[in-house]
């Protein structure tokens, strides 16, 4: 099933959530309507279903690189190249069908968002101040709602137009605001050096 979830969602983000149908979705998985309507009751709880494991393989994926980073700096640059890879994917259309066509699953996203996602930040910027990467003086708490509030910014059509901004290169240039905003001095420096093998890499 979670295989079958992957395509659906592949499906969703190319076109967006409005214009794919139950027969578009069958087609591309070679099965009947009927007996995709053996797996969900309609399109809406198929959508609930695709949203809630996209949540879960998020959080399993942001856990394994906060597991893996050396420092608390390293883990914000490594979640961050991961949800970017994440924003490229997305059709400019699927936020606004999420929130105007389908606000349950929208709610899920905005649950996880400001309580899974603020609690990540919020522990990432405590232990980058016990580390010395991050300024001590900062308020964490505070810090980790301005970064959600960022991101909900990010598809806001009234902020950033989709026809004048790219969401990926919004998302970047609010990560550089967030990180240089709360770096250290030794934190500043390991950030010089992460760009410095980005350009190599490059």
């Amino acid at each position: 099933m979670e295989e079958t979830l992957a395509k659906v969602e592949n499906m969703f983000l190319r076109y967006g959530f409005k214009s794919v149908t139950m027969d578009h979705i069958a087609r591309e998985l070679g099965i009947s309507k009927k007996t995709l309507y053996q797996f969900v009751d309609n399109k809406y709880d198929l959508i609930l279903k695709v949203c809630q494991t996209h949540i879960e393989q998020e959080k399993e994926m942001i856990t394994n690189l906060r597991s893996t980073a050396t420092n608390a700096l390293s883990e914000m640059l490594e979640i961050s190249m991961y949800v970017n890879k994440s924003i490229k994917k997305v059709n400019s259309n699927v936020v606004f069908d999420l929130q105007k066509y389908y606000p349950k699953a929208w709610d899920m996203f905005e649950s996880y968002r400001l309580e899974h996602i603020y609690a990540v930040i919020k522990e990432n910027i405590e232990q980058g101040i016990e580390e010395g990467v991050y300024r001590k003086e900062i308020e964490p708490a505070v810090i980790a709602k301005v970064y959600i509030g960022a991101m909900h910014l990010l598809f806001d059509d009234a902020y950033f137009p989709l026809d004048e901004y790219n969401p990926s290169k919004v998302y970047l240039e609010m990560i550089h605001y967030h990180v240089n905003g709360i770096a250290s001095p030794k934190g500043l420096e390991l950030l010089d050096n992460y760009y410095k093998e980005e350009q190599k890499g490059m």
